[in-house]
């Protein structure tokens, strides 16, 4: 496509489209020199592309932001939230008023520094970390893709659009996703691209001379290069876009700071606010003589028009979709209203019952795959993958097909050795909506994903991590793939549900607690090694969901308290069986989830962990655990690095084994017992 010549920010005439992309550009302005902080430069530069996409393309109703046949806006360049705030105030959505423009970047506002999913109408996804907006879209657009090819175009058929910047697309994340979403030929995703050449060091070419084109066309897109003001050169690449095979990638060059004469093309107008004088000069430049934060009637109608729209096509989409028999259609219902089936009730009390009954000696990670295997077909929303280790992980049930270019019917991505991707792309499919997302790889790899993790966590979006190989006890593989520190890191994000069952029972129970938590995301830790059975079935108590409990509860009360999780509740049940021969009354609780256990009541958490001193045992580094230890407690477990040898040998070396725990315990209670003779 021809590159349109780029014209030099002076005053233009008053047309239509000028005025409504001067009204975003202005209450960029306004708000950011009220706050006294935030990014002026993309809003103002990106007005003119934003102004096109939302007044001739996007289809959305204000009034409705949860229309699930909307097309999806992400602002995967989260620093120019003043531009997204403009936009949701200018197009009527309820909440987004000019006194939250007016609050922009203050406390309890609706206009946080960086968009924020769940607190502003209209935000499909938190971003602000760069990279993390195009990779979340990519999940998006995958799962309009996979809805479309289960119901077709009566009831999915729209667009995923991303406002992306430069420091999106030098972010390593970035070439995941786009190599993810061109290997899928998402031809409903669109990133338009601020080429505005600039980032806050200075010019792009001090630390990138890429040719964001040609890296995109190797990777399966369409691409084009237009003038990002020239609203007829934007309307002509999206229509472009929006009929091409393959996801595209429109790069608009454009002037940060647009209008602002002192300001215009540098990285000057990025990250502060112009200031009296220059927002003075940018009024006279833009022929703009209104007020801070007034927008002229005329203007704003346009806008109103602009965001209601929408009913139309919502009225007709909800007209089109009762008319469908009820079979198809509940279906359809049911994947959104983010319920577990009653099938699914069934299947895991079934699975959970079978392991109890058959006392399996399994890794976890088998367990993990026997639940898939009997949960799969019960819940059809249920959406799986893995970053390459499918046969590693066991994340693959038997009745899930991978999905392909040519075949979104599937319910298995491949992710490819793409992790930081597959756990944004997670996140975009379940804020999409239709899927609950899972997706492996090893514990030590959660590194490559916890940005996106994080954001995760922030958002309260269910999204399941499946994380095996997760202590010393995968073996030969050494340091490099035995993961130490990943659980305290993972147990330290607010809001993430950590799971690390000790047996297929406590496994099945963690999935559970995991498709449950509706409002949280997870990771499922589990193991390489086989571990035994040692759970009680004789209900239909899920045990894991109150975090930890009594697993053996000494006749006559206790002397002292053995927590574990995950493979080490077993050392800890054969310690309690050796102080046993010392008349040492041992109790064995198993910690599986200390986010669940936190959240019980401070009664039933004393009674779990009793008075006696308590020892904690996990292959891993000490992290909070002092918490559930007390003073009197011990600790047993990593104080560095592994190493690379069989797994029985590094237990033993690096002293995690019943001994070691019987030891601790006994000096434990020849502490107690001398502090109580001298107290």
């Amino acid at each position: 496509m021809t590159v349109h010549a780029l014209n030099p920010a002076v005053a233009r005439p008053a047309t239509a489209h000028a005025e409504r992309a001067n009204a975003v550009r202005f209450l960029a302005i306004d708000a950011v020199e009220q706050a006294k902080s935030g990014h002026p430069g993309m809003p103002l530069g990106m007005a003119d592309v934003a102004t096109v996409l939302f007044s001739r393309f996007l289809k959305f109703d204000a009034s409705d932001p949860a229309w699930p046949d909307r097309d999806r806006f992400v602002l995967s360049a989260g620093h120019g939230s003043m531009l997204l705030y403009a936009l949701l105030y200018l197009t009527g959505y309820e909440g987004v008023t000019l006194d939250e423009l007016r609050n922009f970047r203050q406390w309890g506002s609706k206009t946080p520094g960086h968009p924020e999913y769940g607190h502003t109408p209209g935000v499909e996804t938190t971003t602000g970390p760069l990279g993390q907006g195009i990779a979340t879209a990519v999940g998006m657009a995958l799962a309009e893709r996979l809805l479309n090819a289960r119901f077709g175009n009566d009831f999915v058929d729209h667009f995923t659009y991303v406002i992306s910047g430069d420091g999106c697309l030098m972010e390593g994340l970035s070439h995941e996703a786009i190599s993810l979403a061109g290997h899928l030929r998402l031809n409903r995703l669109i990133v338009l691209f601020d080429d505005n050449e600039i980032s806050i060091d200075g010019p792009t070419s001090l630390s990138c001379s890429d040719d964001q084109l040609k890296r995109f066309e190797a990777s399966g897109w369409s691409t084009c290069r237009i003038d990002g003001h020239d609203p007829e050169a934007i309307t002509a690449a999206i229509e472009q876009a929006r009929r091409s095979d393959r996801p595209s990638l429109i790069a608009c060059r454009t002037v940060i700071g647009f209008g602002a004469p002192n300001r215009q093309g540098s990285e000057k107008a990025h990250g502060a606010p112009l200031g009296a004088d220059e927002v003075a000069k940018t009024r006279a430049a833009l022929n703009w003589p209104h007020p801070p934060f007034e927008i002229p009637h005329h203007v704003l109608d346009q806008w109103r028009e602009i965001g209601a729209r929408g009913q139309s096509a919502r009225r007709h989409w909800l007209e089109r979709t009762k008319r469908v028999p009820a079979a198809p259609r509940s279906p359809f219902h049911d994947a959104l209203n983010r319920k577990l089936p009653g099938d699914y009730l069934t299947a895991m009390a079934a699975v959970r019952d079978e392991f109890g009954a058959k006392r399996p000696g399994i890794a976890t990670r088998q367990a993990s795959q026997q639940v898939l295997d009997a949960i799969a077909t019960a819940l059809p929303n249920l959406l799986g993958g893995s970053a390459d280790l499918t046969h590693s992980n066991l994340t693959r049930a038997k009745s899930q097909r991978p999905v392909q270019a040519d075949f979104f019917a599937g319910d298995y991505i491949h992710y490819g050795i793409r992790e930081h991707a597959m756990a944004a792309a997670m996140n975009g499919i379940a804020l999409h909506g239709g899927f609950i997302p899972y997706g492996g790889t090893f514990l030590t790899f959660t590194d490559y994903s916890r940005p996106a993790i994080r954001l995760a966590a922030l958002m309260r979006i269910r999204v399941i991590h499946v994380m095996t190989h997760d202590s010393i006890g995968l073996g030969e593989d050494g340091p490099t793939h035995q993961p130490v520190e990943h659980l305290a890191a993972l147990r330290a994000i607010p809001g993430l549900l950590v799971f690390r069952p000790g047996d297929a029972v406590e496994t099945a129970e963690a999935w559970d607690c995991a498709l449950r938590a509706e409002s949280n995301p997870s990771v499922l830790c589990l193991s390489r090694q086989a571990v035994p059975t040692f759970s009680d079935v004789s209900d239909d108590v899920n045990r894991v969901a109150y975090g930890a409990y009594v697993v053996v509860d000494p006749e006559g009360g206790r002397d002292v308290t053995l927590i574990a999780t995950g493979s080490e509740v077993a050392i800890a049940l054969q310690a309690a069986k050796l102080l046993a021969q010392d008349n040492v009354r041992a109790a064995v609780v198993s910690a599986p989830c200390f986010e669940l256990f936190r959240a019980q009541s401070r009664e039933y958490r004393a009674a779990v962990l009793g008075q006696a001193p308590r020892i904690g045992v996990e292959a891993a580094v000490e992290g909070d655990w002092a918490r559930w230890l007390g003073e009197r407690g011990e600790f047993v477990g990593m104080t560095g690095f592994g190493a690379s040898a069989p797994a029985e040998v590094l237990y033993r070396e690096f002293g995690i084994t019943a001994e070691a725990v019987a030891t601790a315990a006994l000096r434990c209670l020849a502490r107690s017992r001398m502090a109580t003779t001298y107290a």
